[in-house]
């Protein structure tokens, strides 16, 4: 493995980037850029730090995802989810390296109550989202060998998400308000890292043999833990499984809890594709939250 090109994982310290640095050991060296390593905000350094590695894979799991604040700081966050993953890519082409880059179900509107195919309309109802469409617009119109995965309300046992904010909650008050007219499939870490591992073995496996099928299947996929809830009773299955008996989870609406972002009330995506293509089915959402429970990090 001396000689071989090595993986780069950005945003190596986030939720994604944490368990990609682990799942992707064995296929070749892992380079691991947290944000100290790798500024996406410094479009400049992006492409000095690829060139010095030069890469066979470069797997884009660093963002900016902070979704209220993006609504006023929507420039410093189209640099990053917009501008760099099209620098990412235009290195990766030079260099014919794999690119994966991870979005977002933010970027449909949320109307409806089907679940969102790959190539339905866009509608991104907030800043976040539409920086995050750009990203997949810069990264697709540069044309070299790219993944990118939209998931949705990602969560882990460590950092700040839904899941370690409600177990928080859940020692200092009894009654929650909790939104439940939102609905969409609360998807693992590690189910992301999971899966990515599983499609970049096979890239870094067959990517000369297989170089035209690899060229046809490029683009977009969705990638999510299997299954749907709201918010409120994501809460409620957390609480239920960690024994918490006491804390009383009260649905509310959106409206009765405003935020600088709105929110797409359907979040629901079509993972078809990428059992399709790749055959990877990823668990039911509650069999993900299970298991991320016993994490002794949690």
């Amino acid at each position: 493995m001396r000689d071989t090109p090595p993986i780069v994982v950005t945003g190596a310290n986030g939720q994604v980037g944490f368990e990609l640095v682990r799942a992707l050991q064995g296929l070749a060296p892992i380079v691991a850029l947290d944000r100290h390593g790798l500024d996406l905000a410094d479009l400049d350094s992006i492409r000095r730090v690829v060139r010095d590695i030069g890469p066979a894979v470069i797997v884009n799991a660093a963002a900016y995802t902070a979704v209220d604040r993006a609504e006023s700081e929507e420039a410093l966050a189209r640099r990053i989810n917009g501008d760099a993953p099209g620098v990412l890519a235009e290195e990766a082409k030079r260099i014919d390296a794999l690119l994966v880059h991870y979005s977002t179900d933010y970027v449909f509107d949320g109307c409806g109550d089907a679940p969102f195919r790959e190539d339905d309309p866009t509608g991104p109802l907030n800043a976040y989202g539409r920086t995050k469409l750009a990203g997949e617009q810069a990264v697709a119109a540069v044309g070299g060998e790219h993944l990118m995965f939209r998931t949705s309300w990602v969560y882990s046992a460590t950092g700040r998400n839904f899941l370690t904010t409600m177990l928080r909650l859940a020692r200092e008050r009894r009654e929650l308000n909790v939104v439940a007219d939102q609905i969409g499939a609360p998807t693992w870490s590690c189910t992301i890292a999971a899966l990515t591992a599983h499609v970049v073995a096979r890239y870094c496996a067959d990517r000369v043999e297989a170089r035209d099928w690899w060229r046809q299947h490029r683009g977009i996929y969705h990638l999510t833990n299997a299954g749907e809830t709201s918010w409120c009773d994501f809460a409620q299955t957390i609480f239920a499984a960690t024994n918490c008996k006491d804390v009383e989870v009260r649905p509310i609406t959106s409206d009765q809890y405003p935020t600088p972002a709105t929110r797409p009330h359907n979040s629901r995506l079509s993972n078809d594709k990428l059992f399709d293509v790749f055959g990877l089915r990823a668990p039911d959402w509650r069999e993900g939250l299970a298991r991320c429970l016993r994490d002794p990090r949690t």
